[in-house]
Order: structure tokens, then C-alpha cells, then sequence
């Protein structure tokens, strides 16, 4: 109940913006995670083909955040948010329609797209929208993601026992309903008159020093919280012998992450400055690779029963608890703080700038990993990987910290524009 008035508490826009983002998650994950295996097997393409066309809507998306966060800035979050959903209406629509490569990498591109444009735009809405309540929003609309995407799956496991047409003309569905719904109800956002060229944003924005050093210093929050993903899955399946426990790792996090963020959020809005909360949150990330990298280092062992591999599984799992504890501590304040470096006519460009250094690092960490777990598997040096981990979050952890004693962060955020 207490979650409910928190959330009343908000206004109507961003109430919206909470179950749009519910909507947005349970419409991706109910689809992009069964396209691979859709377009191997059921159209029989090649695994370059397949690579092709799903490495082209990551570029889409990874490399146009910054377009929609300035078009978010000077047409106004709402359309832009609004564009984004019926792109990427179109976009899934021609997954469950087309069957030829140009048909697919034409969907590709709307779909990432799509999410370029309505991203940013939504983080910006939310943060003007919220104002000096940035953090506690940021960390509801966690939870709404996490919802979105621990249901997404399901449905989309469902719907495959019809066809994969059906989850896709389902999710192309639940776009168009959101489309629909923001373009009724949702209020257009504070625009600020543009008094420079959109090249003299982005050089505004790169240009910021204390911007610019701490988004590099949160490389490591995404780098790290995609583990989830992929070194804490696979250091389950190795801990246990047993492919299933990869699913555990997820169940934790995504657990923990619906049951603790918004209490923890604002439990630590009441002690403590905001930044050094980030500081901490990367720590505690960084932390989380320690007892993976002492107890699964070995030999897989192979348990006598449940109890034994529930006994193996618990240093994973210990790590994906304390990764997931980490990141909420850290991310809704980071959220807080992006948009308060700059003016709030560039809010929507500023975040897109973040999120492109956050998909390169993501990128470039996730490679990293891989070379490490390929070297450790090699080389018998398990560990490997699970420092590399340790030690980025704790460098990314000591960058932050830095930072904020210097004084280059903002102590609070920006202050919500008023309404146009």
C-alpha cells in the first residue's frame, strides 16, 4: 500500500510515463529474446544473416540515443515519445509479417530507432516532470521495468506455442495501445526556445568536463549489471553442473529489485548525500564478484542432489544479490544527476550523450569479459574474469568518489521547468 501512495503521489504524466515503461518492457522482452532463434530456424537464415540483423538494431538504437535526445529537447519530449512507440508498432509488425532479409532490416532499424527516440525522451520527461523527487521516481519506474520484463518473457513463452507471429503481432499490439494512450493523456512537456545550433548543444554538452568525467566513471555500472547476463549465468552453470541455475541468477535480481528498490531509495535519500550513494552502489557491485571468484574458481564440481547443488549455487547467488543491492543504490541517483550538469533545455541531449557512452562501454566491457572468461577457461585461471569485474566497479567506484569530493558533481538536482 505504501508503494500505491508513493505512486499516487506523482502526477498523472507520470503515472503514465511508469506504465508506459511497464508496457515498453513487457512488449521487448516478450519478443527480441525468441527473434534469434526465429529467424535461424524458422526462416532458415544463416548465422551471419541472423548476427546482421540483430546487430543492426542494437547500432540503430546504441548509436542514435543522442538524436533522440535532441529532438526530445527541441520538439518536446511527449511527440517524441510518442513517435518512438508507433515506430517501433511498425517496427515488430514487420517482424511478424516479413520474411525476406530486407523486410527484417527494415524492421531492425525502426525498431532500434524507436528506441533511440523515446528513451531519452522519457528519462527527460521524467526527470523534469518529477523535479526534486527525481530519485524516488527513477527508482518506481525500475520497478515497473523489471515488472515489464519479468512478464514479458512469459507471455512471449505462451504465445510461441501458437507461432512466433502471434508474439510478435502481440507486441506490435501492446506499442500501439501505448501510442494511443500517450497521445490522449499525456501532457506536452516544458520546451525551452532554441538559442543554439544543435551542433552547439552537443558541443555544450561534450564539452562539460564534470559531465563527461562521470560518465566515463559509470562505465561500470552498466558494464557490471549486464553480468547478470552473462558471467553470473554461466559461473552458476559452472558452480552446479546444471544449465537451469542460470535461471536462478535472474530470479534473484529481478526478486530483489521489485521488493527492495523503492524502500531502499528512499531509505538512502534520508541519509547521506546522493552522490556518495553512487559511490557506494559501485562498491557494493564491485563486491558482489568476490564470492563467485573464491568458491567457483575450481573445477566443476559435480553436488550430490538438491541439497548439494543448492549449496554450490549460493555463492552465485550471494554475488547476483549484492550486484542487483549495488545497482539500485547507485542508478536512481544517477538518473537524479545526469539532467542537473547542464541547463534543462538540453536535459533530453545529456541523457542520450550518457547512454552512448554507456552502450560503448557496454559494449567494449562485455568483450572484455568474454576474452577474459575465454583466457580463464584456457589458462585454468578461473578467477579471471571475476576480477576483472572487481576491479572495474572498484575503479569506477573510486573515479565517483573522487569527483564528489572535488566537488564536481552537482549537489542536488536541477529544478523542474515550469509547465509551457
Amino acid at each position: 500500500m505504501t508503494t500505491w501512495r508513493r505512486i499516487c503521489g506523482f502526477s498523472p504524466a507520470v503515472r503514465l510515463l511508469l506504465v508506459n515503461q511497464l508496457g515498453v518492457n513487457t512488449g521487448f522482452y516478450l519478443l527480441i529474446p525468441y527473434l534469434a532463434v526465429h529467424l535461424s530456424r524458422d526462416l532458415g537464415m544463416s548465422a551471419a544473416a541472423v548476427g546482421t540483423v540483430l546487430g543492426v538494431r542494437n547500432l540503430s538504437q546504441q548509436g542514435l540515443f543522442l538524436i533522440g535526445g535532441s529532438a526530445s529537447d527541441r520538439l518536446g519530449a511527449r511527440g517524441v515519445i510518442i513517435t518512438g512507440c508507433a515506430l517501433r508498432t511498425v517496427g515488430f509488425a514487420l517482424f511478424a509479417l516479413g520474411d525476406g532479409t530486407a523486410v527484417l532490416l527494415a524492421a531492425s532499424v525502426l525498431s532500434g530507432l524507436a528506441g533511440a527516440l523515446f528513451n531519452p525522451a522519457v528519462r527527460a520527461y521524467l526527470a523534469q516532470e518529477a523535479g526534486e523527487r527525481g530519485a524516488e521516481a527513477f527508482a518506481l519506474f525500475n520497478v515497473f521495468a523489471t515488472t515489464g520484463a519479468l512478464i514479458g518473457p512469459l507471455i512471449g513463452s505462451a504465445l510461441l506455442l501458437v507461432d512466433f507471429r502471434a508474439a510478435a503481432l502481440t507486441a506490435a499490439g501492446l506499442f500501439a495501445l501505448l501510442t494511443v494512450a500517450q497521445a490522449l493523456v499525456l501532457p506536452p512537456a516544458a520546451v525551452a526556445p532554441a538559442r543554439t545550433s544543435v551542433l552547439a548543444d552537443w558541443r555544450e554538452v561534450v564539452g562539460n568536463r564534470g559531465f563527461m568525467a562521470f560518465a566515463l566513471a559509470m562505465v561500470a555500472m552498466v558494464t557490471l549489471e549486464s553480468q547478470l547476463y552473462l558471467l553470473l549465468p554461466e559461473g552458476a552453470r559452472r558452480a552446479t553442473g546444471w544449465d537451469g541455475a542460470a535461471g536462478a541468477v535472474l530470479v534473484v535480481a529481478t526478486l530483489a529489485g521489485l521488493g527492495l528498490q523503492l524502500r531502499l531509495t528512499r531509505a538512502l535519500q534520508r541519509r547521506g548525500n546522493r552522490a556518495g550513494w553512487i559511490g557506494a552502489g559501485l562498491a557494493l557491485m564491485a563486491a558482489a564478484f568476490v564470492p563467485p571468484m573464491l568458491l567457483t574458481s575450481g573445477r566443476a564440481p559435480e553436488p550430490a542432489g538438491l541439497p548439494g547443488t543448492v549449496w554450490a549455487l549460493l555463492p552465485v547467488l550471494a554475488g547476483a544479490l549484492l550486484l542487483q543491492t549495488g545497482l539500485m543504490a547507485a542508478q536512481p541517483f544517477v538518473m537524479e544527476l545526469v539532467p542537473a550538469f547542464g541547463r534543462p533545455g538540453l536535459t533530453g541531449t545529456y541523457f542520450g550523450v550518457f547512454y552512448v557512452v554507456s552502450g560503448i562501454a557496454a559494449a567494449l566491457g562485455n568483450a572484455a569479459v568474454g576474452w577474459a572468461m575465454d583466457t580463464g577457461a584456457r589458462t585454468g585461471a578461473q578467477w579471471l574474469p571475476w576480477a576483472c569485474c572487481l576491479g572495474l566497479g572498484l575503479a569506477s567506484a573510486a573515479a565517483v568518489t573522487r569527483l564528489h569530493r572535488s566537488g564536481a558533481l552537482p549537489a542536488r538536482p536541477a529544478p523542474a521547468p515550469a509547465r509551457a
